[in-house]
């Protein structure tokens, strides 16, 4: 084996195969001073490899890892063991030549180079289809079809009397009308100020303009002029668009239509027309020297007539559907990123301006188009979608965004009066049926269009990243299918806490079969101080301080599940534990702990202490407390951090301190979204509950596509008692995105108090297997079936459907201890309906629950069966003991 002839180098050339050395000790190919030359295959530039024993070397020095741009993209085979093959791939060998050694592998493998190991990249290079980028693969939009280009050509091109108005910028009077019923001229002179106007197109069907484009006819006619259809002779004959001037005698068109050629003619971007040139042309009537701009021709339907085609059987335009706009929004947001970064404004976005075409959106029209810095170009814009600062300090990306909204307003519903009464505002949600069912989508048109531009979203893509959170909400409460995603603002939640809907029952399981029928049977301990059930019609028994009062017949009310007249069972079943009134006792949120547990907010990139804190982030609250002392420097991120383990170690004056010297240092601070998010987690960590609500409130106004506003909302109103607020924001929540498993038990929880028992178990059952809390979650739900249910319910589905997931979990794996648990619970209401009547059992026999059949004997046999099992599994005698007299308690009577 050859030494490395490389200076410093010690090491050896080993065969990589296919002729190929390379040193083990430096990595390295060989010197030029090779042993052999190599014979270059014809035509290919490459060394080739005779396949024998002997290595053949590349000539030149060799450049490890270098390849060509057509050798990179190639993909790694696999090489095959067939020794007649490696001949024929000696020549390509060099194409996947390795940039390292491979050192490590090759002492794992000693000095073997028989085996090899490649891959292969899985991205198909086939021409399949692929998923349209429209509707972000959340909404299928359906694809408007290419029309024929030559039938789109107007007829008889002419502009409606109604839209003809003098183009001088401080006149705009009416011009070219009919008078005394003679139709009104198209070209003349203004009345009110003289100024020169004409409506005639200046091309006709046949003309050549700069010698190189056939025009064919009118397309439409718009604010900066004729639009033409033509033929590119010099480019494959294809169609392109000519845009000319409104009004020749119009210098604020002249400058925009120059603007437009001057910005627009480098920009290439998916979602806006290509403008491929501006050409002069000479016009024989006039003599006049006519600018025109070549741009593609974008065959397709606008908004406005997508919108328009939508027709209800009365004739009514049928808004578009909210997914299918905010579809369009997005793409849109995309393409007015691109000319934000380029330091360009559009200014007149609205339903006009952008064209579907296929399964992409294009804008179009783009006269408007303006530099950020340009202070004396005429700005263009349409009453009803422009915002109303713009007339007074001029365009800016918020105006821009501002535009977006007003156009997603005029597509999603019947917006009235947008011109006019409601020119720079939003009808009241009440009142749009749209609005109160996506509130999230209410809240973002609300903060695009705010009268302060600089509550607005900052930026395109900031707006874009809001209205797609916004947007799988609304696809997820449509189709009800969870549509998730990482959030860019948040974090995951840190854990879920108040699993257990229902306090834990510390007494007997039946309350009917723990008492006795008086048949002479030995009081026990356990027995004394317990209330017996009297028979339904006789006089129950009097609670202290009250007066003996009957329970009627029939008192059992189907509707409430109460026991009319009979107090709770104390006692025997522990307090607090006989029948309610419809609904358990269900726990109190802990709203502290559910606090602590909401996702955190990312830390500030530009943060000067950003990296420092990414350093300390999974330290314990005490240790969190210590590191921040040492700190670079003070900075928001570091308070805010400060704050939350101050909260953590239950000092809740320590962090309203740190929020106090948050808000002192300046408004920037108060105002800032992290600042606010922190001020809601304090005020609900102190009961300060209506500032929380404030706080979260602000950040869900900022924030609509955000889940975590929504779920620290709902543990807000939860606290409140606001149960019908809460569901909805849990709900909201949960449908969206099921890693936010605590919005389904806060959902299960708030439906429980409300009476829902139906509701609440359907939201604990549709917590996922996936899910780590999914045994939590079946456990809730079986409690939430059964627990405080009066024995004259229809229990049947729900005892045999509580028995199912009792046997389903324990085949996952419960433990013995909580399966025995659950089971005494089973038995013990299935037991109290049965000694109750079965009501709702019918005639058909009904199976067994649990392995026991569903009478009195086989459900005792089942009570002191699992009562004794948990007296084996208890740790403390005294448990053990409670537990065996249980379980003799429920025993049936036998001979033995």
């Amino acid at each position: 084996m050859s030494k490395c002839q490389r200076p410093g180098c010690g090491g050896t050339l080993e065969d990589m195969g296919g002729g190929e050395l390379y040193c083990a000790t430096c990595g390295l190919a060989p010197l030029a001073a090779a042993p052999a030359a190599p014979a270059v295959a014809s035509g290919s530039g490459r060394p080739a490899g005779s396949g024998g024993a002997g290595p053949a070397v590349a000539g030149p020095p060799a450049v490890p890892g270098a390849r060509s741009g057509a050798e990179s993209g190639r993909s790694l085979q696999g090489s095959s063991s067939a020794g007649s093959s490696r001949s024929s791939r000696s020549s390509t060998s060099q194409a996947s030549r390795r940039s390292v050694s491979g050192r490590l592998s090759k002492s794992l493998a000693g000095n073997s180079t028989g085996r090899s190991v490649s891959v292969r990249s899985t991205r198909g290079t086939g021409s399949g289809p692929t998923r349209s980028k429209l509707g972000a693969g959340l909404v299928s939009v359906p694809a408007v079809p290419r029309p024929d280009p030559g039938a789109a050509v107007l007829v008889n091109p002419e502009v409606p009397e109604r839209k003809r108005f003098c183009s001088k910028g401080d006149c705009g009077a009416p011009v070219g009308r009919s008078r005394e019923g003679r139709p009104g001229r198209t070209e003349g002179y203004c009345t009110k100020c003289g100024h020169p106007y004409s409506f005639t197109p200046k091309l006709r069907a046949g003309d050549i303009v700069h010698g190189q484009y056939l025009v064919k006819g009118c397309l439409a006619h718009g604010g900066l002029g004729w639009i033409y259809l033509a033929v590119d002779r010099a480019v494959a004959d294809r169609w392109v668009v000519l845009k000319g001037l409104l009004d020749t005698g119009d210098e604020d068109a002249l400058a925009a239509a120059v603007s437009e050629r001057r910005f627009l003619a480098e920009i290439e971007h998916p979602n806006i027309v290509r403008i491929y040139n501006f050409v002069e042309h000479l016009d024989q009537r006039t003599g006049t020297l006519d600018g025109y701009i070549v741009m593609a021709y974008v065959g397709g339907k606008s908004l406005k007539e997508i919108a328009n085609e939508r027709r209800t059987p009365d004739g009514k335009r049928e808004p578009l559907p909210v997914a299918q706009a905010i579809a369009f929004a997005i793409e849109t947001l995309d393409a007015l990123g691109h000319l934000h970064s380029r330091n360009l404004l559009y200014c007149d976005f609205k339903v006009d301006n952008a064209i579907q075409t296929g399964d992409r959106l294009e804008l179009i029209d783009m006269g408007a188009v303006r530099r950020m810095d340009d202070i004396e170009s005429a700005i263009y814009g349409t009453v009803g979608y422009q915002a109303p600062e713009v007339a007074e300090v001029g365009p800016s990306v918020a105006s821009d965004l501002y535009t977006v909204a007003r156009t997603l307003a005029v597509l999603t519903f019947d917006f009235q009066g947008y011109t006019n009464v409601f020119v720079d505002s939003l009808p009241d949600p009440d009142k749009i049926e749209v609005f109160r069912r996506y509130e999230s989508f209410y809240r973002l048109l609300v903060r695009a269009t705010d009268p302060d531009p600089q509550k607005r979203f900052s930026s395109a893509e900031e707006m874009s990243d809001q209205l797609l959170g916004v947007l799988r909400e609304v696809v997820a409460l449509e189709s009800g299918t969870p549509r998730p995603a990482l959030s860019t603002l948040f974090g995951p939640e840190l854990r879920v806490v108040d699993t257990a809907l229902v306090r834990p029952m510390t007494g007997d399981a039946s309350h009917l079969g723990a008492v006795r029928p008086a048949e002479g049977r030995r009081r026990t301990r356990r027995d004394k101080g317990a209330v017996p059930l009297p028979p339904v019609g006789s006089p129950a028994p009097a609670l202290p301080g009250q007066p003996q009062q009957a329970t009627p017949a029939g008192a059992f009310g189907p509707a409430t599940g109460a026991v009319a007249g009979v107090p709770s069972v104390t006692g025997a079943a522990g307090a607090g534990t006989g029948w309610g009134p419809g609904r358990p006792i269900v726990s109190r949120l802990d709203a502290t702990a559910a606090v602590l547990a909401l996702p955190v907010p990312h830390v500030d990139p530009a943060d000067p202490n950003a990296g420092f804190l990414a350093g300390i982030a999974a330290a314990a609250p005490g240790e969190m407390v210590a590191a921040l002392r040492s700190a670079p420097v003070d900075s928001v991120e570091r308070r805010l951090r400060e704050l939350r383990a101050l909260l953590e170690l239950d000092d809740a004056a320590g962090a309203r301190e740190v929020l106090r010297t948050l808000d002192d240092s300046g408004e920037d601070s108060a105002a800032d979204w992290r600042v606010v998010w922190h001020r809601g987690l304090v005020g609900l960590c102190t009961a300060d509950h209506a500032t929380a609500a404030l706080s979260f409130d602000a950040v869900y106004d900022a924030f609509p596509g955000e889940p975590a506003p929504k779920l620290a909302l709902g543990i807000c109103a939860e606290v409140l008692g606001q149960l019908d607020n809460a569901a909805e924001y849990y709900r909201l929540v949960w449908t969206t995105d099921h890693s936010y498993v605590s919005a389904a038990f806060g959902l299960a929880r708030v439906l429980l108090k409300s009476g829902d028992r139906i509701g609440s178990v359907r939201a604990l059952e549709s917590v996922p297997e996936s899910s780590i809390h999914y045994t939590a979650a079946r456990v809730a739900a079986i409690r939430a079936r059964l627990r405080d249910r009066a024995p004259q319910d229809s229990l049947l589905p729900d005892l045999h459907a509580a028995a199912r997931q009792v046997e389903d979990l324990q085949r996952q794996g419960l433990d013995h201890d909580r399966r025995e648990q659950l089971a005494t619970e089973v038995y013990g209401s299935a037991l109290d309906w049965v000694l109750a009547g079965r009501i709702g059992a019918g005639t058909a026999p009904a199976g067994p629950v649990l392995g026991a059949e569903l009478d009195e004997r086989g459900l005792r046999f089942g009570l002191e069966r699992s009562y004794r099992v948990l007296a084996r599994l208890a740790r403390q005698g005294g448990t053990r003991i409670e537990l065996v007299e249980r379980a003799n308690r429920f025993r049936p009577r036998t001979w033995v």
